[in-house]
């Protein structure tokens, strides 16, 4: 198991730890500060064994009489085993390995993979906008055309440098006079700063280059007066050159669809799997109310055993555990969620491998009060524990009928 802690994705944490660890660590939240809540969650995760946990923790959450109020022997128990390591940055980072994984990756590995700041820079039409895309699809804070000498000036502000754990792209073309200086200097002014930086460079060859602004019809942003779009792009690539040889990675788009690309740099710069960075959207809803727009994927459960006509669950939901099993106990729907989840594990893998960022799962019965919410509650939990990440809403239950009288939901 793989789990990496930040004080932006303790969430995802929950997630991927399982639903226990989940429900517990949420019933904790209101009566413990943040501090004492983050050492809950690292706590509880190393109880469960993980082979490798990072944690982008500034405080001592992980010290025993720190987190006293914790049960200190499963925390003790968790701990032993494991090599502790901490990260060169000024943002302390903690490394907890257990002996199988120690000796295939090592702590600047881990440190070094995804840095705090990722430059995207290259030639004009080579992919520098699809590539901020992906960033921010991967949670990245994304600034667009940013001059190099505020590099410095925006990371701080973001709270790079404070441990927040959120990480920075930003593009910078020729537009910026003196490029490849005022990168150099914004390189050493953030390892000055203990921040990690890595250089991405587009490219692509002058022919394709040339049909890419002839199908956008589009003039090329360096162009001067008279020139043509071949010679502006051969006299930005002489003057990129310098930079392009200081890049830590260099793409060449000619021949490369948008998915490659976003894998490419999702393999690169992303502490999560693909599976991992699609977000699933499961809501339930109710056809009376009128059918959603926005599903990628929707299934009609008015066909199950509706709970609307026993008068005791008339006015629950399918939140109320008695609906939920009423629901889900019964042997039809038993049936119905072994296709249904099967059918899931067909497309998912598809839906993951084409880069869909965001995928939505809408689950309809009559009145989106009974069946359609014990349904998606099902199956957001399935996906759950199959490692996806699954946000749950129920789009029509402020509408519930809480009276004993009403048409059938």
């Amino acid at each position: 198991m793989f789990l990496r802690y930040s004080h932006f994705g303790f969430k995802r944490v929950f997630r991927q730890t399982g639903g226990g660890i989940s429900n517990r660590a949420r019933e904790g939240a209101g009566r413990k500060g943040l501090d004492q809540y983050q050492r809950v969650i690292i706590a509880m995760a190393l109880t469960r064994n993980p082979s490798l946990v990072i944690c982008d923790e500034s405080t001592t959450a992980l010290e025993a009489q720190r987190a006293c109020h914790i049960t200190p022997s499963p925390m003790e128990t968790a701990r032993r085993g494991y090599t502790e390591v901490r990260g060169r940055r000024r943002r302390r980072k903690r490394v907890l390995m257990s002996d199988s994984t120690s000796n295939s990756m090592t702590a600047a590995e881990l440190a070094d993979r995804v840095p705090d700041i990722v430059i995207i820079t290259g030639l004009s039409g080579s992919g520098r906008t699809q590539a901020m895309h992906v960033f921010e699809d991967m949670g990245y804070f994304c600034i667009d055309n940013l001059p190099p000498r505020l590099i410095l000036q925006l990371a701080e502000l973001v709270g790079i440098n404070a441990g927040i754990g959120r990480h920075l792209a930003v593009t910078c073309d020729l537009r910026s006079q003196g490029l490849f200086d005022e990168l150099l200097d914004a390189i050493q002014e953030l390892r000055a700063h203990e921040m990690s930086c890595k250089i991405v460079f587009l490219e692509a060859s002058d022919e394709v280059l040339i049909r890419r602004y002839s199908e956008n019809r589009r003039r090329h942003p360096l162009a001067m007066a008279g020139e043509t779009t071949a010679d502006a792009i051969q006299r930005e690539r002489v003057q990129l050159a310098s930079v392009r040889d200081r890049a830590d990675m260099i793409i060449d788009t000619s021949r490369m669809r948008t998915t490659a690309l976003r894998t490419r740099l999702r393999h690169a710069f992303s502490e999560l799997t693909d599976q991992q960075l699609m977000e699933v959207q499961v809501f339930s809803f109710g056809f009376k109310h009128g059918m959603p727009v926005e599903a990628d994927l929707m299934i009609d459960v008015r066909f199950l055993p509706n709970p609307f006509y026993d008068p005791e669950m008339r006015t629950m939901t399918g939140l109320d555990e008695k609906v939920a099993r009423f629901v889900l106990d019964n042997p039809k729907t038993k049936e119905f969620l072994d296709a249904w989840f099967r059918l899931l594990d067909a497309v998912m893998p598809g839906y993951v491998a084409e880069g869909k960022p965001q995928l939505s799962i809408a689950i309809g019965c009559t009145g989106g009060q009974h069946r359609s919410v014990a349904i998606a509650e099902a199956t957001a939990r399935y996906l759950e524990r199959q490692q996806y990440h699954v946000t749950i809403s129920h789009r029509d239950l402020p509408r519930a009928n809480r009276t004993a009288t009403g048409e059938a939901h």
